[in-house]
C-alpha cells in the first residue's frame, strides 16, 4: 500500500531538477511514490530523471509529447497517483530531509481532509520563513471559517499547493482547472476551502521555494498572464455572498500587483490586460471595490483609479495594509 504520492510537474527543468530529486531521495520511504510529469521538455530533463531511477525508489516519469501546462501536468500526476495522501512539488524547489514523513505524521494524527504548512522562500543566499496565515496550529478546523475576514490575510491568500498534504479521497477537489496556464492555484484553493470538510495548519517549514526563477510563470510576461482574469472568473462563479467581499479584495490586490509589474508586457498585451482588468472591476460591486482600494498603498490606489477613473471614493477610513494578498 502506498501512503503518499508526490506529484512533480516539470518543463525544461534541467537546471534544478537534480536538486529536487536529490531532496526526494532524502525523504524516500518504501510506501512513498514519486511521479514526475515531464511536460514536453526539450532539454536534458528526461535524461536527468532517468538517472535517478536507481537512487530514488518509487520514482516514475510520465511524458507529455507536448507541453500541456502546469495545471494539466499536475492533473496527469494525480490521475496516476495511488497513495492515501498526495502532495505536490515544483521542480525548481527542494525539501528538507524527513519533511514528507513529518507531513504524513501530521495528517495521520489530525485525521482531517488536508493539512497546510509553512515554507521557506529562497532568493539567492537569502532564506525567509513564510508562515501560513492561521494562528491556530495543530487543531482541526472548518475550511470555510478560514476564508474570512475580508480585511486581513487568510488561508485563501496562501494558495501554494505544494505547501501541504491532501487526502486523495478528495478526488475532484484536488484537480486544477486545466484551461489555465497561470493563476490556477487561486480557484483551486478557494474551492478546496469552500467544499472540503476539515483541515489544519501545522508549524512545519520544509519546502524551500525558489523565488524569481528565470522562466517561471511568475516572471513571464506573455499571454498566459491574461489567465489571471479567467482564474478569478472561476473564483467568483457561484460564490456565496458572504465570501464576495473577500474575493473582491483578493482580486483587487492581485490586479494592483500585476499593474505594478506591467512593464514586462508588450504594449499590445498591456493594453489587453488593462482592458480586461477595467472591465472586470466595473462588473464587481462598486462599494466593495472602493473599500478594497481604500486599504491599499497610495501607489496601488493610484494604479487602480487610473485603470478605472470612474471608481467612486470610499466612505470608509483608509487603512494602510499594503501587499496583504501578494
Amino acid at each position: 500500500m502506498i501512503t503518499l504520492s508526490v506529484v512533480v510537474p516539470v518543463l525544461n527543468g534541467e537546471r534544478y531538477i537534480a536538486d529536487a530529486l536529490s531532496s526526494l531521495c532524502r525523504n524516500a520511504r518504501h510506501d512513498f511514490e514519486f511521479i514526475v510529469v515531464n511536460d514536453g521538455s526539450t532539454d536534458a530533463t528526461g535524461d536527468i530523471v532517468d538517472d535517478f531511477t536507481r537512487e530514488l525508489p518509487g520514482l516514475t516519469m510520465l511524458r507529455n509529447p507536448a507541453p500541456v501546462g502546469l495545471a494539466d501536468a499536475r492533473n496527469t500526476g494525480l490521475s496516476a497517483a495511488s497513495g492515501r495522501y498526495v502532495t505536490f512539488m515544483d521542480a525548481d524547489d527542494w525539501l528538507a530531509p524527513g519533511y514528507l514523513a513529518r507531513l504524513v505524521e501530521a495528517i495521520d494524527g489530525l485525521g482531517c481532509d488536508f493539512v497546510r504548512a509553512d515554507h521557506v522562500q529562497v532568493e539567492g543566499r537569502k532564506r525567509v520563513v513564510h508562515r501560513a496565515p492561521m494562528a491556530h496550529r495543530g487543531v482541526v478546523l472548518d475550511p470555510r471559517e478560514a476564508i474570512l475576514p475580508a480585511g486581513v490575510r487568510t488561508m485563501v491568500d496562501y494558495p501554494y499547493a505544494w505547501a501541504g498534504i491532501y487526502r486523495r479521497s478528495l478526488r475532484d477537489l484536488l484537480h486544477f482547472p486545466g484551461s489555465l496556464h497561470t493563476a490556477e492555484d487561486r480557484p483551486w484553493i478557494w474551492r478546496l476551502h469552500r467544499e472540503a470538510a476539515t483541515f489544519a495548519v501545522v508549524s512545519l517549514a520544509g519546502v524551500f521555494y525558489r523565488r524569481l526563477v528565470s522562466g517561471s510563470l511568475t516572471q513571464v510576461g506573455d499571454e498566459r498572464q491574461l489567465h489571471f482574469f479567467d482564474a478569478f472568473d472561476l473564483v467568483f462563479k457561484d460564490l456565496e455572498p458572504e465570501f464576495l467581499p473577500k474575493a473582491v479584495r483578493n482580486f483587487c490586490a492581485l490586479l494592483a500587483h500585476h499593474l505594478e509589474i506591467a512593464d514586462r508586457f508588450t504594449p499590445a498585451l498591456r493594453a489587453r490586460f488593462e482592458e480586461r482588468g477595467a472591465h472586470m472591476v466595473r462588473a464587481l460591486p462598486a462599494e466593495l471595490v472602493s473599500e478594497s482600494v481604500a486599504r491599499m498603498s497610495v501607489e496601488r490606489e493610484t494604479a487602480l483609479r487610473a485603470l478605472v477613473p470612474d471608481l467612486p471614493p470610499s466612505s470608509h477610513v483608509r487603512v494602510r495594509r499594503d501587499r496583504e494578498e501578494t
